[in-house]
């Protein structure tokens, strides 16, 4: 019934692992942000350069309102396509920290049955009753664990669904909106 200095090593080593995973999956995320920021600060500058020596070209009102217009569309598409890319990052970091939490709960769950089942044996007569309280209140507890993560996993996938619609049906919107400038013009 009692802990061993083995034991509690090996507790203290799967703790260090499972921080140093979370770690490793925090810095990986962090990597590919900085990764996505630099290239998109490039291409801004890049885009920003090319945009200004267009625009020194103009030479009336008219080619001034359509150029613009040309340059606005892929623009936004840019903005567009670095908000699905950290959407993208950001939901993926998620999926792996719930991976990583999902596997300590599980191991959670061994460790007190475990711990139940050996206590039982140690355990006074007529303590069933409280043991089959325990063992309920735990199988409850992992129910209703299972139940909202399954919930949660719906909203996830509902929001990614709702978030790639509203950024297609934006991008119509702008298309049709530049389409409109460029014939007014």
């Amino acid at each position: 019934m009692y802990t061993t200095p083995e034991q509690l090593a090996g507790a203290n080593k799967a703790n260090v692992e499972t921080l140093l995973t979370f770690a490793n999956t925090a810095f990986a995320s962090a990597e590919r942000l900085a990764a996505l920021n630099l290239n998109t600060a490039r291409i801004l500058l890049e885009d920003s350069v090319n945009n200004a020596k267009v625009l020194l070209g103009v030479k009336d009102v008219q080619e001034l309102v359509s150029t613009q217009a040309a340059l606005a569309q892929p623009a936004f598409e840019k903005a567009v396509a670095y908000s699905r890319s950290v959407y993208e990052i950001a939901s993926q970091t998620q999926e792996e920290f719930s991976k990583i939490f999902d596997s300590q709960y599980v191991e959670m769950n061994k460790n007190v049955t475990s711990v139940l089942d050996k206590a039982v044996k140690n355990a006074p007569a007529g303590s069933d009753v409280a043991v089959a309280a325990v063992k309920s209140a735990i199988a409850a507890a992992n129910s209703a664990y299972e139940t909202m993560n399954k919930a949660a996993k719906q909203v996830a996938e509902m929001a990614e669904a709702n978030v790639a619609a509203a950024t297609t049906a934006t991008v119509k919107a702008v298309g049709a909106t530049a389409a409109k400038a460029k014939k007014a013009a």
